[in-house]
C-alpha cells in the first residue's frame, strides 16, 4: 500500500525536491502552499494523480490549524509528516496574530500542524515525523523561554541570522520533547540539518539569484544532499523505530544539539510554554 506523506513548503527548495523524490518512490503526496499558482505548478511536476494540495498561509495559525483538520478529515491515516516550510527574514515582520514572523513560520506553525495531525499519524501502522532544522541553531545567541516566542523587537539584516538560528534550535528541542512524549507509540520523531543548500538561498536578498547561479556552477551547496536525508528519514528502513535523533548530511551522523537546547528540562519547558501560548488556537 502506498504511503501517504505530508510535505510542507513543497512548492520550492528542498521541500519541492523531496516531494518529487518521494512521489517517484510511490508515495501519495500532500503538499501545503500559500500560492495556488505555485501549488498547481508543483502538482504538475509531481504528477496530478499522485498529489493533493492544501492552500494556506503559515503566518496565520488559524490557517495552519484549518489545513491540519482538512488533511486529517480527508485521509484515513498519515504515514509521514515532513515539516519543511521555513523562512529566513532579513528584516523584522510581525504576523497577523502578533508573533515574530520567523518564529511563527519556522516553529509555531510546525508545532501546531503536528499537534493537529497526531490523530491521523496515530492511525498509521508506523508513522514518522521529520522536522527540517539546521546547524544555524548553534548561532542562536541567548535562548530566553518564553520571551523568544513573542519577541518582536527590531533586528538588522546581520542580526537576522541569530534570530533564524534560534528558530531552528526551537525545532530541534521540539523534536526531542515530542519523541519523548510519543515513546511507546507507533510514531517516531527526528530532525535534520540539511547542510548548506543553494535552493531558495536568501530569497529576500537583491543579489540572491545571481549568487545562487554562481554557487551552482561551482557545485557548492548541492540541494540533492539535503533532499536525500529528508527522504531517508521519511522512508528508509534504516531509520525504522529510531526516534529523538538530530542528523546531519555530513556522513548521515547523529549530532547533539547545542546547549541549552540539549537539556531535557529546557525542552520540556519550551513544550509547556508553547502549549500555553497556542492553547486558544489548538483546541
Amino acid at each position: 500500500m502506498e504511503p501517504t506523506i505530508v510535505v510542507t513548503g513543497a512548492t520550492s527548495g528542498l521541500g519541492r525536491l523531496a516531494a518529487i523524490k518521494l512521489a517517484q518512490q510511490g508515495a501519495r503526496i500532500i503538499i501545503t502552499a500559500r500560492s495556488q499558482q505555485k501549488a498547481e505548478q508543483t502538482c504538475q511536476e509531481i504528477g496530478a494523480d499522485r498529489v493533493d494540495a492544501f492552500l494556506g498561509d503559515f503566518t496565520r495559525l488559524d490557517d495552519v490549524r484549518r489545513i491540519g483538520h482538512e488533511i486529517a478529515d480527508r485521509y484515513d491515516h498519515i504515514d509521514v509528516l515532513v515539516n519543511n516550510a521555513g523562512i529566513h527574514a532579513f528584516q523584522p515582520r510581525t504576523t497577523p496574530d502578533g508573533y515574530p514572523e520567523m518564529v511563527a513560520v519556522n516553529y509555531l506553525a510546525p508545532w501546531l500542524l503536528t499537534h493537529t495531525l497526531l490523530p491521523a499519524l496515530q492511525r498509521a501502522p508506523a508513522a514518522r515525523i521529520v522536522n527540517v532544522a539546521s546547524e544555524a541553531s548553534r548561532r542562536h545567541g541567548t535562548l530566553r523561554i518564553p520571551q523568544d516566542l513573542t519577541d518582536t523587537s527590531p533586528f538588522s539584516a546581520r542580526g537576522s541570522s541569530e534570530r533564524y538560528g534560534k528558530t531552528k534550535l526551537l525545532d530541534i528541542m521540539f523534536t526531542m520533547e515530542l519523541a519523548r512524549r510519543l515513546a511507546g507509540t507507533t510514531i517516531t520523531a527526528n530532525c535534520l540539518d540539511p547542510g548548506f543548500n543553494t535552493t531558495g538561498l536568501g530569497r529576500e536578498l537583491r543579489f540572491a539569484g545571481i549568487l545562487e547561479k554562481v554557487l551552482s556552477r561551482l557545485r557548492i551547496g548541492d540541494p540533492a544532499r539535503g533532499t536525500g536525508l529528508i527522504v531517508a528519514l521519511a522512508t528508509d528502513p534504516r531509520f525504522t523505530g529510531r526516534t529523538g535523533g538530530y542528523y546531519t548530511v555530513r556522513g548521515t551522523r547523529q549530532l547533539q544539539p547545542t546547549p541549552p537546547g540539549n537539556d531535557p528540562s529546557v525542552q520540556a519547558q519550551l513544550w509547556y510554554e508553547t502549549q500555553q501560548l497556542l492553547d486558544p488556537v489548538a483546541r
